[in-house]
């Protein structure tokens, strides 16, 4: 494994378990607990964007990390020295909510430009793919499968929509209510289809045309729902909510309301906080209007730290790296975050 920005904080041996964070437990192993999150510090800040990143992604392997930004600007860094890997363009079609498909050489992304066509682009060479076409509105969702070739994608034009990486063609669609948002669980059995604001529908992948095998309802809420999200474990749902401050934390198999979390202070109307959980499904990462970072214990529902990374915007991406033990936010910058310990390791 190479020692630079990160080889430092991963085991030598096999590949490394989600719920371990910084691989199988052993002498260069770290627990993700209360005093590494506390220790998170910026380790790296890329300024290559001129506006808004609107998405980011890691690979499966967590080495690699891409990014869409509304510049047109698709960059892939280099997770474990700390650089970045290559930086295309995608002027003609704009480029938003990227995502690793299985290969760490392509990607399915949205465009903002000319239609809402979603692409599916080779990154080796820089070339489409295929196409798929269908929505005629934006994209909201996008979603692959972690076991197979499927993806989903879910648009204001009120359809959700089910598709397979080696055909154009739609394989199914469903039509909801309100602006819909879906995920897969995280073994690809199941999605879950939030719509109306109100309403999180559970469908088996196998037979999703014959409707969902469960259904919950929850409060209305006074703004919508911007994201719908599994815990790593597939024991939880988070909700981040369009111009709150708030997420909402869910039992997955009951639908039972477990935490609300909020930072506490006024959210524009259009601003969608931006969460994710650690790889372990303990601790929940919420980017704030104010560039910081709140940390929430997922188990006790109480908040840990808030991280200041000096954003100078409101962060619209916050992902944890699948593998290793590193944190990615961003707002035009991008921020690289280790452990408070590990930041003098070789960053080039």
């Amino acid at each position: 494994m190479d020692a630079g920005l990160l080889g430092l904080l991963c085991s030598q041996g096999p590949a490394p378990k989600a719920e371990d964070v910084a691989g199988e437990k052993g002498e260069d192993a770290i627990e993700l607990v209360d005093q590494v999150v506390c220790g998170l510090r910026v380790a790296k800040v890329f300024r290559e964007n001129t506006e808004t990143i609107n998405s980011v992604d890691f690979n499966s392997g967590g080495d690699l990390m891409i990014s869409a930004a509304d510049d047109d600007q698709i960059i892939i860094y280099d997770c474990e020295n700390g650089t970045i890997k290559r930086n295309l363009k995608s002027k003609k079609y704009g480029v938003s909510m990227i995502r690793f498909t299985h290969s760490r050489n392509t990607v399915i992304h949205g465009s903002t430009k000319i239609d809402d066509t979603i692409r599916y682009l080779s990154l080796y060479d820089n070339k489409y793919i295929r196409y798929f076409s269908g929505h005629t509105n934006k994209v909201t969702s996008l979603c692959m499968s972690a076991t197979d070739d499927l993806f989903l994608s879910a648009s204001l034009d009120k359809t959700l929509q089910l598709w397979d990486l080696r055909s154009p063609n739609c394989e199914g669609m469903m039509h909801l209510q309100g602006k819909p948002i879906a995920a897969f669980d995280p073994e690809g059995l199941i999605f879950a289809a939030g719509m109306n604001s109100e309403c999180i529908k559970l469908y088996d992948l196998r037979s999703f045309d014959k409707g969902p095998f469960s259904s919950f309802r929850l409060p209305h809420e006074k703004y919508e729902w911007a994201s719908l999200h599994f815990s790593p474990n597939g024991k939880q749902i988070m909700l981040t909510i369009t111009g709150s401050s708030m997420i909402r934390i869910i039992d997955a198999f009951g639908g039972t309301p477990l935490h609300s979390m909020a930072d506490h202070k006024p959210t524009q109307s259009t601003y969608s906080p931006q969460a994710c959980y650690s790889p372990d499904s303990k601790y929940i990462f919420m980017g704030a209007e104010d560039g910081k970072i709140h940390v929430w214990n997922v188990e006790t529902g109480h908040k840990v730290i808030i991280l200041n990374g000096d954003h100078p915007r409101p962060l619209t991406c916050v992902q944890f790296n699948p593998k290793y033990m590193m944190m990615a936010s961003a707002c035009t910058d991008m921020s690289f975050w280790l452990p408070k310990a590990q930041t003098q390791s070789k960053i080039p």
